[in-house]
């Protein structure tokens, strides 16, 4: 992720990171025993849990990492690191439970759709960055996760109609896709984190 990122390129990753296709076969699981009455608030409820959370981050992101004396560099390396494994996951998906795992019955409440389902440590991540590298363009980056949010709420909204209109093949396919690119950013994460690693060291 480089200094010059811009809001849709933000946008675009973060978006790729919520994983909203990949996360449709999971949600309809989780909400199976949900009353059907109940499904669609149970739903906006979770996603704007998510939304809160994120939006934490975003805004707190320069204050956490001076409190953990964390340096750009190495929520760079980290965030690169969280977003390969995400993205190697969403390429090799485990044969049962879907990227979070197993999912239990009941109503479920903060975790595990809305965290990690929307919210997740890559996304928190990838804010804590944005927001270090360059902090004056909070607005955008504001505008960058509510738009991505919102794509992803939108899909999740529609996942019961989508699940029966592209079918599992199909919406695996995507989620590779994803996934793919996904790495790719997390590779260039990575590398940038350690090439400014490698100029910060005095010669």
């Amino acid at each position: 992720m480089d200094s010059q990122m811009s809001t849709v390129s933000a946008g675009i990753l973060l978006f790729l990171i919520m994983d909203p296709l990949g996360n449709i076969p999971v949600f309809l699981s989780l909400l199976k025993g949900v009353a059907p009455e109940r499904r669609r608030r149970v739903l906006l409820r979770e996603l704007l849990i998510a939304l809160v959370v994120l939006f934490a981050f975003l805004l707190g992101g320069q204050y956490i990492l001076k409190l953990l004396q964390l340096k750009q560099e190495s929520v760079s390396i980290a965030g690169g690191i969280i977003l390969f494994l995400i993205g190697v996951k969403m390429v090799f998906p485990p044969k049962e439970g879907g990227i979070f795992g197993d999912t239990n019955g009941g109503e479920p409440f903060i975790v595990p759709m809305a965290i990690p389902g929307v919210a997740g440590p890559s996304a928190m991540a990838a804010l804590l960055l944005l927001t270090n590298t360059q902090p004056g363009k909070l607005p955008q980056w504001a505008l960058a996760l509510f738009a991505a949010w919102f794509a992803t709420a939108v899909i999740l909204w529609s996942s019961t109609y989508l699940y029966r209109l592209l079918g599992e093949s199909v919406l695996t396919a995507l989620e590779r896709l994803m996934g793919m690119l996904l790495i790719a950013l997390s590779v260039q994460m990575l590398l940038d984190g350690i090439g400014k690693y490698l100029r910060a060291v005095p010669a």
